[in-house]
């Protein structure tokens, strides 16, 4: 089952379509990647999702409902642009932000209190916002986006402004919610932070999907049969011929490319038969970044 489908969604703002027909499904209990450049037309279906603002085509079903305005409820979404309160006391301000998700104040002092805990920020308490670090400001959004415990969550740049130690606290915390059934959409522009997280993935160009599906099948069916092959000796002068190319030449290491309708198994017969002394030999994938680039040149012809 998906926790999120859009079916045909389309969004115009006068003349431009931000949004043009747009179809795609999140999986439930999935880390999902939606990903594209500036204007692409993300920021516009976050909206139409959280129900900021409606589609003026196509349908959107949130575990298997249609979109209405009790779903909010049900998703925490963590905004590039941060929207805390400055002047706000951050207890206060958290207490403020979890009743408007539904929270009795009892239970949302219960829950802010652990996640002070958790996070060991206690004295934070009573400080105004404006006083915070961005990084202290961050953890301080991103409690209140998972305070009452979503459905689905939604994080565009999450780790923004954070040191490697709070990234990888709040990178354990999405890791843990989403083991407790919690499906994740996460939104940037780090393509190796894609990689590292999502399972699935959705690239859209100027409102359009250009390029959809699993990370591991996306990678595989891209790749460009090139092989890294790690050496000790001389390469022998043949070993470039109608079945392979070499790529890069290094000293101790080459890349290789098998062209089409040769398989690896040519090309390592090939060395070993030739007694090169070989201590490695690795496939090399494309980086969902190169792919990235790729698709959205393709699209922008």
């Amino acid at each position: 089952m998906s926790i999120l489908s859009l079916r045909g969604v389309v969004k115009r703002y006068g003349k431009h379509t931000a949004v043009d027909a747009v179809t795609f499904e999140v999986p439930k209990g999935s880390i999902f990647g939606m990903l594209g450049p500036n204007g692409a037309g993300k920021t516009s279906l976050i909206r139409i999702i959280t129900t900021i603002t409606g589609a003026d085509e196509g349908e959107v079903y949130m575990d298997g409902e249609k979109l209405n305005r009790l779903h909010p409820t049900q998703i925490g979404y963590m905004p590039e642009e941060r929207g805390l309160y400055k002047k706000m006391k951050v207890g206060e301000h958290l207490l403020y932000l979890a009743q408007l998700k539904g929270l009795s104040p009892k239970l949302a002092r219960e829950k802010i209190k652990y996640w002070f805990d958790k996070f060991e920020i206690s004295d934070w308490w009573n400080k105004k916002v404006e006083e915070l670090s961005k990084g202290m400001q961050q953890k301080v959004q991103f409690i209140a986006t998972v305070v009452h415990e979503p459905k689905l969550l939604i994080l565009d740049e999450p780790f923004s402004g954070l040191d490697p130690i709070n990234t990888n606290l709040i990178k354990d915390e999405i890791y843990r919610m989403h083991q407790n059934g919690t499906s994740v959409i996460f939104s940037t522009h780090r393509m190796e932070q894609v990689e590292e997280i999502c399972e699935q993935i959705v690239l859209i160009n100027k409102g359009r999907v250009v390029l959809q599906g699993k990370v591991s099948d996306i990678k595989e069916n891209y790749k460009e049969n090139k092989f890294e092959v790690g050496f000790e000796g001389e390469l022998p002068s043949d070993l470039q011929n109608n079945s392979f190319k070499i790529v890069e030449d290094n000293p101790d290491k080459v890349v290789i490319q098998a062209l089409e309708g040769h398989k690896p198994n040519e090309l390592l017969k090939g060395l070993i038969d030739r007694n090169i002394d070989i201590h490695s030999f690795n496939e090399i994938l494309p980086t969902l970044n190169e792919i990235f680039i790729k698709k959205v040149g393709e699209s922008n012809e």
